[in-house]
C-alpha cells in the first residue's frame, strides 16, 4: 500500500466526526483491508437493552469505507447485505474486519465480519462499492 495514502487515510479517519462520536478506532489498514474497533457502550443499546443494529452497522460501514478507499481512489457504497448473528455483551470490544474479495476498475466486493473480544461472530456482511475515477479529495489537499 502506498504509504502517503495510508498516512492520509489514518489522519482523515482520526478527524472524522462520526467515527469520534461512536468511538470507532482504526486498528489496521492495508490495501483492500481495514480493521476497526469500538466498545459496545450503554448508549448503543436498543429498546431491549441489546446492541442497536445501527451501532453494529456503523462499525461495519467504517471498516468498509476505509478498506474500499485504501487504493487512493474514491469508492462509494452501492449495496450492503448484513446478517446479525448475536448481540454482544455490554462493555465488550468489537472489531470489524473488511477484506477485499474482488476489485475491478469500476466495482469491488468486500467480506466484513464483526467479532467480540471472545471471538464470537456478531455480524457478517457482503458489500459492494462503485469505484469512482477520482483521487480521494483529502489527498489533493495534502499533496499526497
Amino acid at each position: 500500500m502506498d504509504e502517503k495514502i495510508r498516512e492520509a487515510i489514518i489522519r482523515q479517519v482520526g478527524k472524522e466526526p462520526f467515527a469520534r462520536k461512536f468511538g470507532l478506532k482504526l486498528i489496521d489498514l492495508q490495501a483492500g483491508y481495514a480493521k476497526v474497533g469500538m466498545v459496545f457502550t450503554e448508549d448503543m443499546e436498543n429498546i431491549f437493552g441489546m446492541a442497536h443494529g445501527g451501532a453494529i452497522f456503523a462499525l461495519i460501514d467504517e471498516s468498509f469505507e476505509i478498506a474500499s478507499n485504501s487504493h487512493g481512489t474514491m469508492a462509494v457504497a452501492l449495496n450492503m447485505n448484513i446478517n446479525y448473528m448475536a448481540s454482544p455483551v455490554k462493555g465488550s470490544f468489537l472489531t470489524a474486519e473488511a477484506k477485499e474479495q474482488n476489485r475491478t476498475k469500476k466495482t469491488a466486493t468486500y467480506d466484513i465480519r464483526v467479532t467480540d473480544d471472545q471471538k464470537n461472530l456478531i455480524a457478517a456482511c457482503q458489500a459492494l462499492v462503485y469505484r469512482k475515477d477520482k483521487p480521494l479529495p483529502f489527498l489533493e489537499k495534502e499533496g499526497a
